[in-house]
């Protein structure tokens, strides 16, 4: 009798410490070091990092939680998703579209220039309308499948700041522009403008300096926030080309080791978060818009009429489908916004 009391308290006692191990290691604290897409002290930085990074802590009752760094802080930009592969980053809220010299799925997933109208229809692309499957394929192609796509989805339809004021379509011809090499380079270039390669961090002095007139930049608050249209004061509300999906993906291994529980708190917390900053940013746009379009204002807010527009978007057609045919993923991509902007009635049949 002796030896079996023995016996079973010692197995109680492994068992209460394999339970004590267990639940040790369900609470350890997962950081995920996160490079973002913007510079720390835009409106957009913040209110990831500073308002809604917080809550995964609470979300996960302290078991993962973010470090936040701005855009180039650990690696530059277009090395983003290969540093999270490779466990320097464990996780981005980057555009997919800086990968776009990798392949052209990425521009066509990133920001397909002049195509949806709201960022809300684009989200639904991405979120549910295979968009996200896609991203993942890409990046299963580029990292040998080392990372995880949580989510992607737009914030905001940016807006394009000038010195010199473009009323209409025809009024891009000649005019310097900044825009990233590809898809955005090529649709502008079809509009007419010169489009001028330079990184964001050049685009306040190249503005002041008139090496571009116009630039392919930012959402208009973060705009405001970087003071691009004190030199610039020609922006156009509502943008007419850009608006850039932001991935949040994850170090698959990072990911495949967490909890059940915390892998569906980080997909609700990225949908919620991304949903929450488009509804803030575009309160923010329409409050700095009416301010400067009160009389007086130095800044002159350009809204294009629908058939410049629509001028547009047929240019930026063209450059979709020509990088369509670049390869076998790009032209699924393709086929899959067309009719996707079809059904929402923003194309013809």
């Amino acid at each position: 009798m002796r030896k079996l009391l023995t016996q079973l308290s010692l197995a109680g006692s492994l068992a209460a410490v394999g339970f004590a191990l267990a639940t040790a290691s369900a609470q350890a604290e997962t950081v995920l070091r996160t490079q973002l897409g913007q510079n720390a002290g835009d409106f957009v930085y913040r209110f990831i990092s500073e308002e809604w990074m917080p809550k995964i802590e609470t979300m996960t009752e302290g078991r993962v939680k973010f470090e936040a760094f701005p855009t180039n802080g650990v690696v530059p930009s277009n090395e983003a998703v290969d540093a999270v592969a490779d466990g320097v980053l464990q996780a981005d809220l980057i555009s997919p579209v800086l990968y776009s010299g990798k392949d052209p799925g990425y521009a066509l997933i990133g920001d397909l220039i002049a195509g949806y109208d709201r960022p809300d229809q684009m989200a639904t692309w991405c979120m549910h309308g295979g968009g996200k499957e896609f991203l993942q394929q890409l990046h299963d192609k580029y990292t040998d499948g080392r990372v995880h796509v949580v989510g992607c989805m737009p914030y905001s339809r940016e807006a394009l700041v000038a010195n010199t004021p473009i009323n209409t379509v025809a009024d891009l011809q000649g005019v310097k522009i900044r825009a990233p090499e590809g898809l955005s380079s090529e649709v502008f270039r079809r509009a007419g403008a010169t489009p001028v390669a330079l990184p964001f961090s050049e685009v306040y002095s190249a503005l002041e300096k008139g090496v571009v007139d116009a630039a392919d930049a930012s959402a208009y608050v973060n705009n405001a926030s970087q003071g691009f249209n004190d030199i610039a004061p020609n922006p156009l509300f509502p943008g007419i080309h850009s608006m850039p999906v932001y991935e949040f993906v994850v170090n698959k291994d990072v990911w495949d080791n967490l909890l059940d529980a915390d892998r569906v708190s980080l997909e609700t917390w990225y949908y919620a978060a991304y949903t929450a900053l488009s509804r803030v940013a575009d309160i923010e746009d329409l409050k700095l818009v009416r301010e400067h379009s009160k009389e007086g204002s130095k800044v002159n807010v350009i809204d294009w009429a629908q058939k410049d527009r629509d001028a547009f978007r047929k240019f930026a057609a063209e450059a979709w489908s020509d990088f369509s045919k670049q390869n076998e993923i790009a032209g699924e991509i393709y086929d899959s916004h067309i009719q996707f902007l079809t059904n929402l009635g923003l194309l013809d049949e």
